[in-house]
């Protein structure tokens, strides 16, 4: 991990704005203090429930009514400054990547299933146009399964494909991606019924990990770099077997020293904290941390990665966690902030 000396850090969430929220939310960590602060609008905008920074810092995207829409980040103050939208389509994605060279920007569509591709200006990270749109087919078992739903959409680590995960189809879906069309190359479908919601890969790029909604169930796989395909390692509960309450996978990270994932558990209200297993990268469970409010739609690991914070969406609160390098266990810090309805949280380095 890179060395970071910063004392404070910069954040964003994103939100529902069908109550009290406006919009985007920035707010600051102070990780000498252990303080989370200034929680204010940075941006009107109607439920952009799922934002992305660029990987030099200057641009955030957000999902917006009809596709994405494109800021510029003042660095100094954290405010964002629109430069443009892009609204071909009907309803609002639920996820949103940029790759590395600041080239193609990604959404998926919950409610249509699809994934979109958008071409971005390398220099000025405005969106310049739709290219491609894929579009899924089937369902599963469960009373939520009745057409495909896309809940994330993901550029790999080596840059070669995108990646969809279809919740409504129970498949991870590799899509080619380079000359502006998207290309169905792979598939790996789950048990039935699992849901699959979101994909966080290990930092050695030839692992991933992908936490499902409906069974809530964390998967260990394998990725083939060579043909972008997916093997089932492991699949591992994330909440209590004797726990038979409603409860719902969110979101799924992994510590930048590939020793720990953290996914968290709406419902059961918590971040289950893994240890990865350095040889066979299976998971072996660690804790069941409380997540401090109701319904932990996100959770982000901070740059130095000795804090982790979650955005509880009906409690309408952010909580700051202490973490242990050593361990991977959270220690609830006593600091939160209130923004109304968060659901994702991203920060700046």
């Amino acid at each position: 991990m890179e060395k970071l000396d910063k004392t404070s850090y910069t954040g964003y969430i994103g939100t529902y704005t069908d109550g009290d929220s406006k919009g985007i939310y920035t707010f600051a960590l102070d990780v000498e203090k252990g303080e989370l602060t200034k929680a204010e609008v940075a941006a009107e905008l109607p439920s952009p429930t799922y934002v992305s920074v660029s990987s030099n810092q200057e641009y955030l995207y957000a999902v917006s009514p009809g596709g994405l829409t494109s800021y510029k980040i003042d660095a100094s103050s954290g405010k964002l400054t629109v430069m443009n939208e892009s609204a071909e389509r009907e309803g609002t994605p639920c996820y949103v990547a940029i790759n590395a060279e600041n080239q193609f920007a990604a959404a998926a569509n919950y409610h249509d299933g699809t994934v979109v591709l958008y071409k971005a200006d390398e220099e000025t990270g405005k969106l310049t146009e739709q290219l491609s749109v894929a579009e899924q087919e089937g369902g599963g078992p469960h009373e939520r399964q009745d057409a495909p739903h896309m809940h994330y959409s993901e550029f790999t680590p080596d840059g070669k494909y995108l990646i969809g995960v279809d919740l409504g189809t129970d498949e991870v879906v590799t899509y080619e991606y380079k000359k502006g069309e998207l290309k169905d190359v792979q598939r790996l479908k789950t048990s039935e019924g699992a849901g699959p919601r979101h994909l966080a890969f290990h930092p050695n790029g030839v692992n991933a990990f992908v936490m499902t909604e409906l069974s809530n169930e964390v998967l260990a796989l394998a990725y083939n770099q060579e043909d972008g395909s997916f093997e089932i390692i492991q699949t591992i509960k994330a909440i209590p077997e004797d726990f038979k309450e409603n409860s719902q996978g969110s979101a799924i990270h992994v510590s930048s020293d590939g020793r720990f994932v953290y996914a968290g558990n709406r419902g059961h209200d918590s971040i289950a904290v893994f240890e990865i297993e350095q040889n066979s990268y299976k998971l072996e469970l660690v804790e069941y941390a409380p997540s401090g409010g109701n319904w932990p739609r996100d959770f982000v690991l901070d740059p130095t990665e000795k804090f982790l914070i979650t955005t509880n969406q009906e409690s309408s609160n952010a909580v700051l966690y202490k973490r242990d390098p050593e361990t991977g266990k959270l220690t609830e810090t006593g600091s939160s902030i209130s923004v109304p309805d968060p659901v994702c949280v991203k920060f700046l380095r």
